[in-house]
């Protein structure tokens, strides 16, 4: 089979988003982009990704949307939300890192990662750096948010990270984001990033 016959198979497989499969409808506003932190942390432990999306999807059907709502929910609540989506094994530790974390991201931003953004001035190092700010984002859930976030920061575009391209090895296809960014014509880079990744955990 081709490259692009394998590339075009996987995309259609594979080809959502996780922000799309939490339900986040990505913007490059204030709300949506908390959102895809949350749903960074959730991801980045050693817990299954359906398991973190369907606790990302409990939380934010307890209102807890917004680093302000987060922050002042009580812990307990927290905990209770994550449970209801199976994240269970790091639910304590977890419900208090999104305590901290919300309130780090109003007092250093206002609540608003596009500062964070605008501070990076198109620098990925400096946005990564940023992002690690966050108690629980780690090397792993800053390259989850920079995947995903791609979409609507261009600027961070083409980032396949070490997860998407071990996924493109394990199907035989190039290594080099630039050439699979050249086969996938034109794809959103969020999309190719995130189907590259399923195309991993589905080979790992």
């Amino acid at each position: 089979m081709s490259a692009r016959r394998t590339l075009d198979d996987l995309l259609e497989r594979h080809g959502t988003t996780y922000a799309d499969e939490a339900g986040i409808r990505l913007r490059d506003t204030p709300q949506p982009l908390y959102q895809l932190l949350v749903l960074s942390h959730l991801l980045s432990a050693r817990i299954r990704a359906e398991i973190a999306v369907a606790s990302a999807r409990a939380l934010f059907s307890h209102r807890l949307r917004t680093p302000r709502r987060m922050a002042d929910a009580p812990w307990q609540e927290r905990v209770d939300a994550l449970g209801e989506g199976g994240y269970r094994r790091y639910d304590e530790r977890t419900a208090t890192q999104l305590g901290d974390g919300a309130l780090v991201l109003l007092d250093v931003y206002g609540g608003d990662l596009r500062r964070l953004r605008r501070e990076a001035d198109g620098d990925t190092g400096t946005l990564r750096a940023g992002l690690r700010r966050f108690p629980g984002i780690g090397p792993a859930g800053a390259d989850i948010f920079l995947r995903e976030v791609q979409t609507v920061w261009p600027e961070t575009a083409p980032h396949l990270d070490a997860k998407a391209l071990q996924g493109a090895e394990r199907l035989g296809l190039p290594t080099e984001p630039d050439r699979l960014v050249r086969l996938a014509k034109g794809e959103d880079p969020a999309l190719l990033a995130a189907a590259l990744v399923r195309g991993a955990l589905d080979r790992g």
